[in-house]
């Protein structure tokens, strides 16, 4: 509990704010908090371990031997260079060096999980499958609380979407212009929808106000009202004329003697 000179805040009300936290809370699973026992420098000196082991830098490098197996070393795929890059074999069971994924962007680039799902049209039990497509996981850079990235090796997420499951680029491309056209099919009816609601509320007030006008205009106490006879008080009958189809492709029939249109479905 934090006095904040206006109230008091817990870590339920503020869960990322570092000075309320004191490794009880939710998130304390995930953020590994320093042991008492412990003083910063070592701490420090232990994150920084955990970082190059993870990366498989530094003393954590997989050793090059000159008396290892010619034919069991690991090579680049590309140039045949035995440094290679120790992260990406693991994760991505893709054997490369770093000049070599700087020389080939177009295979060896990294995608993100929205990327994936836009272009290349994937879903997300696909993109989650290790096996399927395996990806590389790294903070956030926008936000360090949010979720971590996903990133996918372009030549795999394109092996993948060309060869198995659309078959081809140009199958990809017909899906996807398939439902652009789809997608604007459905813009398109519910504009037309709203359109012609529009429309029916604008014809309805417009005879309400020359109705009212007409009233109006002959002295009458009241204003005339929906269902009035235009040149007197008696109820209006309407006199459907015969039913036509307009240029929006509604069957609509008016009256002959208030002008009044409404819409006929047939069934």
């Amino acid at each position: 509990m934090t006095d904040t000179k206006g109230g008091f805040l817990s870590v339920e009300d503020d869960p990322w704010n570092k000075s309320m936290s004191t490794g009880t809370s939710a998130n304390s699973s995930t953020a590994e908090q320093k042991p008492a026992h412990i003083s910063a420098t070592e701490w420090e000196r232990l994150q920084v371990r955990k970082k190059l082991e993870k990366n498989k830098a530094g003393p954590f490098e997989p050793g090059l031997s000159v008396l290892a197996d010619p034919t069991t070393r690991k090579r680049c795929r590309e140039c045949g260079s035995v440094e290679i890059d120790f992260v990406w074999e693991e994760v991505f069971r893709c054997a490369v060096c770093n000049p070599c994924k700087e020389k080939y962007p177009e295979k060896y680039s990294l995608l993100t999980k929205t990327e994936c799902k836009e272009d290349y049209l994937l879903t997300d039990p696909e993109l989650k499958d290790q096996e399927l497509l395996p990806h590389l996981s790294k903070p956030n850079p926008h936000k360090s609380h949010w979720h971590d990235m996903m990133l996918f090796l372009r030549y795999q997420v394109e092996d993948y979407a060309f060869n198995h499951k659309w078959g081809s680029a140009e199958a990809l491309d017909a899906e996807f212009e398939r439902r652009e056209a789809e997608k604007k099919r459905r813009k398109e009816a519910k504009f037309k929808e709203k359109l012609l609601d529009l429309k029916r509320k604008t014809r309805t007030e417009a005879f309400r106000r020359n109705n009212a006008m007409a009233g109006a205009g002959e002295g009458g106490s009241r204003p005339a009202k929906f269902g009035d006879a235009i040149g007197g008080r008696e109820r209006h009958v309407h006199e459907w004329g015969r039913a036509v189809e307009n240029e929006d492709g509604m069957t609509v029939k008016k009256c002959v003697s208030c002008g009044m249109e409404v819409e006929e479905l047939e069934l």
